[in-house]
């Protein structure tokens, strides 16, 4: 016979007892308060005003749990088949993974994703002359067994490519809190229908590190740092055969020092699970995996495997001497995929989505309504409305003013120029008249000169 265990809620009699105690109690009170003297009631009326005006909280529910017991089945019930249900039911809504490849144009992402679920997406290689960073997202249906699977992968085009790069992580960092605000949104519609929305938010982001040998750079740990609390970063070394292996554990052990002593905090693979408490916990000593790319199959022996061919000789993508490819594999897809959807919800949204909420006006220790709240955001808005409102007024006032005090010092100037004008045109015909008359009398005295002189001229003929 199976066995499963109930929980109940114990009742005792021990609380009925306790309320008959206390009405006893209460009927004697009653009947000592008939017999104190006037002024003992007006004390005790008193101190019962006083109690009243005193805000008296609810009583708290009961903990779930603090009064319960276990007890044994006497037979099958079938409630042992809800992990089947709820199995069966995931598989046949589907899962969705969305990750982000974030490095350096020609690092290797394209191709690492072709070789990580073991396929060819359609991608197109970007240039090196983008003015800033874009984020190109491609969604693709997979299947693998009866498991469909909606795979979602973003790539950071331009990302490093920039002579300025001061905010090279601002596109990425947007792209994120979009995702996630359209998440909330959809949260918090009055219908809501989860179960068919598309999550886009990003479950994994693949950062890409340039095998340098030495150190990360610096747009590295300002990126990362700006993105550890809102993705789980699992960080990678690119083309890891281009640097030997006692230079490549070297530049392990230097980054993971570097993100320590910076304060980024990368995605830790889980130990709770016993299951693969061990596999993670030596996983997690690994980091950052050193992996190599490739699609490419090439015949060692009696089969072929995914390698890169080079003059000096072949490095096999799955074999762990070469590199860390099967690591990654394993910890990203075949072992905690699970994990990272769930963290990226629990920890990463929700952090996001308690700072909105405060942003709204809600808070944990507030113990308002929604629609007190919304009431309350609503006077706010509207307050603030009315201000600005009269902040516009003034300011209209203000340049009303100022706009009449231009045309009236324009009209002035308008006034004085054309004053001086008419002063200067009066001038000049005030000196063209003088010089008119002044050539008037000079003709005059000429006209009387000639006539004096014809008279004189006709008296000596005579």
């Amino acid at each position: 016979m199976s066995t499963a265990e109930v929980q109940r809620t114990k009742s005792t009699s021990g609380e009925e007892k306790s309320d008959q105690s206390k009405t006893h109690d209460h009927g004697h009170d009653q009947k000592s308060h008939d017999q104190k003297s006037p002024d003992q009631i007006k004390d005790i009326q008193t101190d019962h005003e006083h109690m009243d005006s005193n805000k008296v909280e609810p009583p708290k529910p009961p903990s779930v749990g603090s009064n319960t017991r276990t007890l044994t089945l006497n037979g099958h019930v079938g409630f042992d088949s809800l992990p089947d249900q709820l199995v069966n039911k995931s598989v046949s809504q589907g899962f969705c993974f969305n990750i982000l490849c974030l490095g350096e144009t020609g690092i290797g992402k394209s191709t690492m994703m072709d070789t990580l679920f073991n396929t060819h997406f359609d991608s197109t290689q970007s240039t090196h002359d983008l003015p800033g960073v874009k984020l190109k997202a491609s969604t693709y249906e997979l299947q693998e067994s009866s498991v469909r699977l909606k795979l979602t992968v973003v790539d950071s085009v331009g990302f490093g490519d920039q002579i300025n790069k001061e905010d090279s992580w601002k596109p990425i960092v947007d792209y994120i809190d979009n995702q996630f605000e359209a998440f909330l949104q959809e949260e918090l519609k009055i219908k809501r229908s989860l179960h068919t929305y598309h999550d886009t938010r990003i479950h994994a982001c693949l950062y890409f590190v340039a095998p340098t040998g030495h150190s990360l750079k610096a747009l590295d740990l300002v990126t990362m740092k700006k993105l550890d609390s809102k993705v789980n970063i699992i960080p990678v070394i690119a083309k890891a055969d281009t640097i030997t292996k006692a230079e490549l554990q070297k530049f392990k052990a230097k980054i993971m020092s570097e993100l320590m002593t910076n304060g980024v905090q990368i995605y830790q693979f889980p130990t709770d699970d016993e299951t693969v408490a061990e596999t993670n916990k030596t996983m997690n000593g690994h980091l950052p995996f050193a992996v190599v790319g490739s699609s490419d199959e090439v015949k060692l022996g009696n089969k072929m495997v995914k390698a890169r061919q080079y003059p000096w000789g072949t490095v096999q993508v799955e074999n762990e001497n070469h590199c860390d490819f099967v690591k990654l594999r394993e910890m990203l897809i075949r072992t905690n995929m699970e994990d990272m959807r769930e963290t990226t919800h629990k920890r990463h949204f929700e952090l996001y989505r308690r700072n909105k909420l405060q942003e709204m006006g809600f808070s944990n220790n507030d113990s308002k309504s929604l629609s007190e709240t919304y009431e309350l955001k609503r006077h706010q808005h509207e307050s603030d409305l009315q201000k600005k409102e009269e902040e516009m007024k003034q300011t209209f006032v203000i340049r009303v003013k100022e706009k009449e005090s231009e045309l009236k010092e324009a009209e002035k100037d308008r006034f004085d120029t054309l004053k001086k004008q008419h002063t200067e045109e009066k001038k000049k015909i005030e000196d063209s008249k003088k010089r008119l008359d002044d050539e008037f009398n000079q003709y005059q005295q000429r006209k009387l000169q000639v006539q004096q002189q014809q008279s004189t001229l006709g008296k000596k003929k005579k």
